[in-house]
Formats: C-alpha cells, sequence, structure tokens
C-alpha cells in the first residue's frame, strides 16, 4: 500500500541498485594512518586560506585554514600531527592545488578533544551562521557546497518548508542509508535546530522505498523524541535522479523549481540527513566536520564497507583497509556510478564531500561502442529537467555552444541520465559538460 501511495518526479531512470553488499553493514572505524592531505579546495566557491606554516604542531579538530570568502569553508586538522609540507597536491578531480600535509603523532591517542555545547537559540542570525561556517559544514550528500550559505536567507525571502534528502538515489551507495539507520537521533535533533532557526511551518524527510529500515527507525525516532506533526518522514518511489535537490522538491511537493531559480524560490531549503546529523555535532557536541562516513563497495574490492573516515585519508589507505583491490579491478570511482569522478591516481585524499569509494572491473568500466543518434528521443524521456539532451549533445560536438546557451543548456545537473537511457551509447552528458565549460570560460573572459 505505502509503494502505491508512494511519490516521484517525472522522467528519470531505473538503474540496478546495487546496495545489497553494504545496506546492512554498520558503519566501522577507519583506523588512523600515517599522512593526510588537506586540499584548501574540497567545497564549492573559494579556496580556504592555511593557518599554519611546515613544522606547527596541531591537535585533532584544530583550525589550520580559514574561509577565503564568504561561500568558502573553515578547515580543521583530521589527526594529531606535525605539518610537513603546504603547497601544490593532487587533487581527486585531476588537478594540483594548493593542500596542507599533515603527518600524524604515532603516540597521540587521536582522542577528540571538543568544547561544549552551544547555545544556538541565543544566537543571532549572523552569529549562527558564521558558528556554521567555522565548523566547516559542507553539503554530505556529494555536492559539498558550504552550508552556512544556505542558511543566511537573503532579505525578501523566507524558508517555509525544510525538506530533508535521505533518497540517496546513485547505484552503490549506502552512507545515508546507514546514517539514518545509526544515527536517527542525531539526524532529528540536527532537523529540531534547523527547523526552530528558520522558523519553518514543516519539515518533511524524504526516503525513498528501498530503506525501509531507515524509515522505521526515523518514524520511531520523531514518535518518541520528537512528537511533532509538523516533522514527518515521506516514502518515495525508487528512481534516479530522486536526490537532486529539484527533483526531491517536484516529487515531494508536485512543485516545480524555475529554470535557472533554486528551491528557496519557492521557500524550501533542502538539505541532506548526513548534514543534519552533522549540525547536531557542531551545536550539542562542538565538532567540526573531520570525518565523514564513505560507502566502500563495487566488484573490484575485496571487502566492502561502510567507514566513517577522517577527511584527507589517502584512497589507497581506506582500499587498503577493506582488503585492497581485486586484481580484475579497472576503475576507482570517488562517488557514485552516475556522478562520480573516476580516479586518475589512488595517491589522492578522501575530501568532505567523499560519499563512496567505488572499484569496478572491465565490465562495468568498460566504454559502450558509439554509434549513430537515431533520433529516438529516450534521453529526452530520462531528462528530469525537460530539456532535449541530443540537441545540446550536437551542438556541444559541433562547438556552437551560443546555441546551447539558447536551449538552456545551462539547466543541466549533468545527472547522465541521458548517456544512460541512449542505445546509441553517445557519452551525451560529457559532452554536454565540455560545452557547459565552455560557456563558463567564455563568460569569465
Amino acid at each position: 500500500m505505502i509503494g502505491a501511495l508512494a511519490r516521484s518526479f517525472r522522467h528519470g531512470i531505473h538503474p540496478e541498485g546495487h546496495k545489497e553488499d553494504t545496506e546492512h553493514l554498520s558503519v566501522e572505524r577507519m583506523p588512523f594512518v600515517d599522512r593526510y592531505v588537506m586540499p584548501l579546495s574540497q567545497h564549492a566557491g573559494a579556496p580556504s586560506r592555511p593557518l599554519v606554516k611546515v613544522g606547527d604542531q596541531v591537535q585533532r579538530a584544530q583550525v589550520i585554514a580559514e574561509p577565503g570568502g564568504f561561500i568558502s569553508t573553515t578547515l580543521h586538522s583530521p589527526v594529531t600531527g606535525t605539518v610537513r609540507a603546504l603547497g601544490p597536491g593532487h587533487h581527486p578531480g585531476g588537478k594540483l592545488v594548493d593542500a596542507i600535509e599533515i603527518e600524524a603523532d604515532p603516540f597521540s591517542t587521536q582522542r577528540l578533544a571538543v568544547g561544549g555545547a552551544i547555545p544556538w537559540r541565543d544566537l543571532t542570525d549572523d552569529e549562527f551562521v558564521e558558528h556554521v561556517q567555522r565548523a566547516g559544514l559542507v553539503g554530505m550528500g556529494g555536492a559539498a557546497f558550504p552550508t552556512h550559505v544556505k542558511y543566511k536567507v537573503p532579505k525578501g525571502k523566507r524558508v517555509r518548508r525544510l525538506l530533508v534528502n535521505g533518497c540517496e538515489c546513485e547505484p552503490y551507495l549506502t552512507a545515508d542509508h546507514r546514517t539514518m539507520v545509526e544515527r536517527p537521533r542525531e539526524v532529528l535533533r540536527g532537523i529540531e535546530i534547523l527547523a526552530t532557526r528558520l522558523a519553518v511551518e514543516e519539515t518533511v524527510i524524504g526516503v525513498e522505498l528501498n530503506k525501509a529500515d531507515a524509515v522505521e527507525a526515523l518514524e520511531r525516532e520523531i514518535a518518541e523524541r520528537l512528537p511533532d506533526p509538523s516533522v514527518r518522514v515521506v516514502p518515495l518511489k525508487v528512481k534516479y535522479p530522486q536526490g537532486a535537490e529539484k527533483m526531491l522538491v517536484e516529487a515531494v511537493y508536485d512543485i516545480e523549481v524555475p529554470a535557472g531559480g533554486l528551491p528557496l524560490d519557492v521557500e524550501i531549503l533542502v538539505n541532506n540527513v548526513g548534514t543534519m546529523a552533522a549540525l547536531a555535532d557542531c551545536f550539542d557536541h562542538g565538532r567540526p566536520l573531520i570525518e565523514r562516513i564513505v560507502t566502500v563497495a563495487g566488484p573490484g574490492i575485496e571487502r566492502p564497507a561502510n567507514l566513517l573516515v577522517p577527511v584527507g585519508t589517502p584512497v589507497r589507505a581506506v582500499l587498503d583497509h577493506c582488503g585492497g583491490l581485486r586484481p580484475e579491478t579497472r576503475e576507482v570511482v570517488m562517488g557514485g556510478p552516475m556522478m562520480g569522478m573516476p580516479l586518475a591516481s589512488l595517491d589522492v585524499p578522501v575530501l568532505k564531500g567523499t560519499s563512496g569509494l567505488l572499484a569496478f572491473t572491465e565490465a562495468e568500466a568498460r566504454l559502450a561502442n558509439e554509434y549513430t543518434c537515431i533520433r529516438c528521443g529516450r534521453c529526452g524521456e530520462a531528462c528530469p529537467q525537460f530539456l532535449n539532451p541530443s540537441r545540446l549533445s550536437r551542438l556541444a560536438r559541433a562547438g556552437r555552444y551560443e546555441e546551447m546557451e539558447e536551449y538552456f543548456a545551462t539547466d543541466c545537473m549533468e545527472c547522465g541520465s541521458c548517456s544512460f537511457a541512449c542505445p546509441s551509447g553517445i557519452p551525451v552528458v560529457q559532452l554536454i559538460r565540455v560545452g557547459k565549460q565552455a560557456i563558463r570560460e567564455k563568460k569569465a573572459k
């Protein structure tokens, strides 16, 4: 009956979930390693500015870099140790970016010395936003957009509804699932704090039907500890990319966010369940964001797991902890298989936005043979933004980037549904991505 009543958005796709290897595995802590690398650019916006120098001794959770602007955030040391290098380092995105390298103290217990609870009710709106920025919170669903920016509601705007994203619609990933099952109290506590601060009228937690135990855990916690009719869980059909905030708004409220707009334009604020738990940790225990849950899965890994990993941990160390890669592994992806980044090197660090590390064999990593577009329209039927991916990809391939803008290319969120649906194996989303980058570069000039 619940499945029949479950809501969803229009279009989208139904890739295989592949969550069975990790969805019932409890989160375990990743052991501390010898070296950590903290890129100053690991979130949307301006890079952070370092506050330490080579040779400095740092404590776990100590501030090591300050925000480089409003759309930027604070970085904290993931371990107690010594700053060994400050300069260019390899980023998972493939570029060299400035980073802080820390050698862990082998004799430290790495026990987290945190402050007490922060009286969040007594803070002004600006002070609340400042505390969130100081804690280094970013969107935990993968986008890594600095969280405090969303909480700085512009003058003339208001937030009537808080929409909490528990969809985790990408295949293989189960980090949010385990957060809801194992930390429902913290998720609800974060919701209570934010909903009170923003004076919202209602809060909805959207969870897909393949996470029945998460729905049960949240509803039980709401009934026992937060008996508030303005907070409810809404079951959603399993579909990709339902975790995208515009799609989630449509699925839950049947409201379309305007082209080029944000959920705030329809008086809704969307946050991930992991972000809510991190917000509770920030204000109840004074804990900054220095570690996160990462799903390690895929046919190419020996032992799938959900791990609590300090930010800055080398990917290679995480994979080694899970038994290492199988001989037939051909690719490691950071994030999900649809929107994640294939890694050129395993010697890059886990970032604040790293939701998963997926190891794929030749069967999953092999590129499809490309054939001529047959104008079947499947990419258009899959596109949740109701764009014409086929036309956009052809314009991108021809270098006609100005025309791409006329067809709303910048509204593409690069979810990959078009490429998934294409029977001709055309790399549609990759072509559109190249065109969008060319548009951005032209505007920047």
